[in-house]
């Protein structure tokens, strides 16, 4: 599925992300894994629109750090932008296996709002009520 349309960006947000994309992607041609480089090239390919990009490069990032909780988060969140909300839920839940507790974040971020009307999101409402009500993690 071809996911291309920008978000609301100004003329000159959308000028200077395209600027920022080029050179991260010039960058990533001479050093492939370097990861914060991909991390916000990531960003940027989502705040732009491009989330099959998006996706191809945190599929990248979740193969270079496979354990971090954040980079599966991140997957998730792309995975839920194209489309793939099953894909996503699982991806969601494994970043809490790995130890992933914004929860604060995860209930807003804009790149989960239809994953949170999917029908595999109430596991994930009953992980996050368990652990706010967790005295160790819970807020």
């Amino acid at each position: 599925m071809a996911t291309t349309s920008r978000r609301k960006l100004g003329r000159r947000q959308a000028r200077d992300l395209d600027i920022e994309i080029g050179f991260l992607e010039a960058l990533l041609r001479r050093d492939p894994d370097y990861v914060e480089a991909l991390q916000v090239l990531g960003d940027d390919y989502s705040d732009g629109g491009r989330f099959d990009d998006g996706l191809r490069v945190d599929l990248k990032l979740v193969a270079l750090r496979p354990e971090d909780p954040n980079v599966r988060f991140n997957y998730a969140c792309s995975l839920a932008l194209t489309g793939q909300l099953d894909c996503a839920c699982f991806e969601l839940e494994r970043s809490f296996d790995l130890g992933y507790r914004d929860i604060q974040w995860l209930q807003q971020d804009p790149d989960l709002a239809a994953l949170r009307k999917h029908p595999g999101f109430r596991k994930i409402r009953a992980r996050i009520r368990a652990l706010k009500s967790d005295p160790i993690t819970g807020n």
